[in-house]
């Protein structure tokens, strides 16, 4: 037989996964309710009332606004605003999708993040679908060549860059061999496959003289960060005037593959399928022209990688003119 202190903690119990529930954004549905617990449609409607109460009081004393409203729609009752804005199943199968394509984790730096996603974001009853969903590509996920850590490096790097303090690095080029090198970072980024450090180099710093294409190179350089063996963040800060920041979404929209090299302004007949693939690939790409030639595309990007998404475009692609300006990477 029951006692009045263990209907107490029944009530209690209830009523705490209640509002777990609504802080995880999800809707309370009375009948259903009343069917878990074993208790009638009157015991959830006050509870519903506490819960409300609570709430209001809530935004009176910490100003943070939420109300336990009924929607109609669901014929339930939701938290506006959840206490978690979780992610949607569909949003959540979006990224766990754009992970796997991306291809530039291991295995063993990727597999957890998949896992935690889909138990923190995927209700229970949803997650054989999402785990289903994805088990093919993940079984015959192909990690990178390189087969190397990363997180921890780019988390580390990410704090200088945001500390604007230097960095010396040990980085091995695409021919082998090893440079060192003092950087000043500004931005990491992502392209094909590869996490990228991009840093102006710091040349009062450096023991050799570094060569560049162009003097005087306005633009940062570009660093694989999976061919970073060796960093020290150093307790050098440098100085970032606001005009003069470096601003990863516009340098992402100008280079093509991570190549550095001059920025230039091309022009472009383009003639095949989907000039709308081409306007994605390149951001700052502008339609000048249109006729039974095709597209006359214009774009501004940095050196050599356009050079090498125009040759792999074969016929339908047919250089107009180049304007050739400054440069960029090791």
């Amino acid at each position: 037989m029951q006692t009045t202190s263990d209907n107490l903690k029944i009530a209690k119990d209830r009523l705490m996964s209640m509002y777990a529930q609504l802080a995880e954004g999800k809707a309370l549905y009375k009948a259903q309710e009343a069917v878990k617990y074993n208790c009638s449609l009157r015991s959830i409607q006050r509870d519903i009332d506490d819960l409300r109460s609570f709430f209001a009081n809530q935004s009176e004393t910490t100003g943070a606004v939420q109300e336990l409203i009924y929607d109609r729609k669901l014929n339930a009752y939701r938290l506006v605003p959840p206490l978690r804005n979780l992610l949607t199943n569909e949003e959540t199968f979006a990224v766990l999708k754009v992970l796997l394509e991306s291809r530039s984790l291991t295995k063993e730096e990727l597999f957890p993040i998949l896992e935690k996603l889909i138990t923190c974001c995927v209700p229970p009853e949803n997650r054989r679908q999402v785990t289903d969903l994805i088990a093919n590509e993940k079984y015959h996920y192909v990690e990178p060549r390189h087969k190397k850590a990363i997180l921890e490096k780019m988390w580390n790097l990410s704090a200088a860059i945001r500390e604007h303090k230097e960095i010396k690095i040990t980085y091995m080029r695409q021919k082998g061999d090893d440079v060192s090198r003092v950087l000043k970072p500004v931005g990491i980024m992502f392209s094909e496959f590869y996490f990228y450090l991009v840093g102006f180099i710091d040349e009062d710093e450096q023991s050799e003289k570094v060569k560049f294409e162009v003097e005087n190179d306005p633009f940062p350089t570009i660093y694989r960060i999976d061919r970073i063996k060796e960093y020290v963040v150093t307790d050098r800060h440098f100085n970032v005037p606001y005009q003069n920041r470096f601003e990863e979404g516009e340098f992402r929209k100008r280079v093509q593959f991570m190549y550095g090299g001059k920025l230039q302004k091309i022009k472009f007949w383009y003639k095949g399928p989907s000039v709308e693939a081409v306007l994605d690939r390149l951001p700052t790409a502008k339609i000048e022209q249109q006729n039974e030639n095709g597209y006359l595309i214009s774009a501004e990007v940095f050196g050599k990688g356009i050079d090498m998404w125009l040759r792999s475009q074969g016929d339908m692609v047919e250089i107009y003119t180049v304007h050739k300006g400054a440069n960029l990477n090791e």
